[in-house]
């Protein structure tokens, strides 16, 4: 047996904002002009400025005019493939989404040699990013030379105490192709306490029959919009995550596309940062299928999402990872599209619905006192224009603080952010 153990990074001391606006995302609370301290790194008080004791020896940080909510959680987040055997002491996708307030993500589908590495690299402190939690490589049902062979019940439970044991808090069941098959994951799932999120593959007969047998969620939208009382009853009834993706929406074009077009996003300075422009411009330059407007299906999947949880369903954040960091508030801005969410309900999908969906609320998603201090400092409000979640003046992620412009770290050590590949000079 290996084994190495490093402790779990943890500052040490206090910090306070006060002044700010606060959603805090208990129910509808917002506090006007509030204050949070942060000890360690957890938030260890809340409340309305002058009922809140700060700690001698506290930085506190100014925020009256700015809004605080807690940070982005990105339930459908593929953070990139690596190289397999050799991983990069940065990666760039993680900075990217920390800096636009990305403090917690979830991957269903990734190399387990990469991420469960990397998801440890940031616990230690040693990568900066969100918090990674994975499915590892998917339990892929056709052929294939990854193709996991589920041909008994057996079969399903070796193959979820064998991700399990990597390090995953999910499966991903991905084209089983018999029912059964598929149920058996759902069982064996829930008796090792682990999600198993399915792909319906575009196809709204599966997705349903995925719905009815059990699964944690679906992942990606539903093909069909508007839907009708009898799918809104069964995705309110089951209980389970719908995160539907919508900027690469099925049964349309993809939503990132109305994105694209809007703005010069290769130029974007703030992304230049963080992204290889070889990243950027192939994707920004020449945006891909485009649609008049009223014609956008991403904003009837999301009319349709808002139906959905409006009935009871657990619509969560998932941006796909089409354009790291600032995709995540693109999907956020769909969400809360013409007819579809409004700003509140939006930035609850963003925020408590994706940590109860992964079974971390207890911890994650709220400003509340005992949670984890996942922050993210608005210069103005989102509630008023949801684009202003992209108005960001500091992240905060385990009680480190971030200059989100620039990912230099304000506390609890000042430390300038690393220098990335595309900026050396040799």
């Amino acid at each position: 047996t290996i084994s190495l153990e490093v402790p779990r990074a943890r500052p040490s001391g206090s910090t306070a904002f006060t002044g700010a606006r606060i959603i805090t995302m208990d129910g509808d609370e917002v506090i006007e002009r509030g204050t949070i301290v942060v000890t360690d790194n957890r938030i260890s008080a809340v409340g309305a400025d002058g009922t809140i004791a700060i700690p001698a020896g506290a930085l506190e940080f100014d925020a009256s005019g700015k809004t605080i909510m807690p940070g982005i959680i990105d339930v459908h987040a593929h953070m990139g493939y690596g190289i397999l055997d050799i991983n990069p002491q940065k990666e760039w996708r993680y900075f990217a989404n920390l800096a636009y307030g990305v403090t917690t993500v979830h991957d269903p589908s990734a190399f387990s040699e990469n991420v469960f590495a990397f998801g440890e690299l940031v616990e230690t402190g040693a990568m900066w990013g969100p918090r990674v939690f994975s499915t590892g490589q998917i339990l892929y049902g056709a052929g294939g030379s990854f193709r996991s062979e589920i041909a008994t019940r057996d079969d399903a439970r070796r193959h979820m105490m064998r991700m399990k044991q990597l390090g995953a808090i999910s499966v991903k069941s991905y084209q089983q192709p018999r029912r059964d098959q598929r149920q058996w994951l759902v069982e064996e799932g829930r008796a090792q306490d682990m999600l198993v999120v399915p792909e319906g593959g575009g196809d709204l007969f599966n997705n349903l029959s995925m719905v009815l047998d059990g699964h944690t969620s679906i992942e990606h939208g539903l093909p069909v919009a508007p839907v009708y009382d009898d799918v809104l009853t069964v995705f309110g009834a089951s209980g389970l995550g719908y995160s539907p993706t919508l900027l690469v929406t099925y049964g349309g074009p993809f939503g990132e596309n109305f994105f694209f077009s809007r703005e010069p996003v290769w130029a974007d300075e703030k992304l230049q940062l963080f992204t290889p422009q070889s990243q950027l411009d192939p994707r920004a330059r020449r945006p891909g299928l485009q649609a008049p407007e009223g014609e956008w299906f991403h904003q009837d999947a999301a009319a349709a999402a808002a139906a959905i949880a409006k009935r009871g369903g657990l619509v969560t954040l998932g941006a796909h990872g089409q354009l790291q960091g600032l995709g995540a508030h693109w999907e956020l801005w769909a969400l809360a599209g013409p007819g579809a969410m409004s700003p509140m309900e939006a930035l609850r999908a963003a925020t408590i619905s994706g940590a109860t969906y992964l079974g971390m609320d207890e911890h994650l998603g709220s400003v509340e006192v005992g949670k984890l201090a996942d922050l993210i400092v608005l210069e103005a409000d989102p509630r008023e224009n949801i684009e202003n979640t992209n108005t960001i003046r500091y992240v905060i992620k385990n009680g480190a603080v971030y200059d989100a412009e620039t990912m230099h770290r304000v506390w609890p050590e000042p430390q300038d952010r690393p220098t990335m590949m595309w900026e050396q000079k040799e």
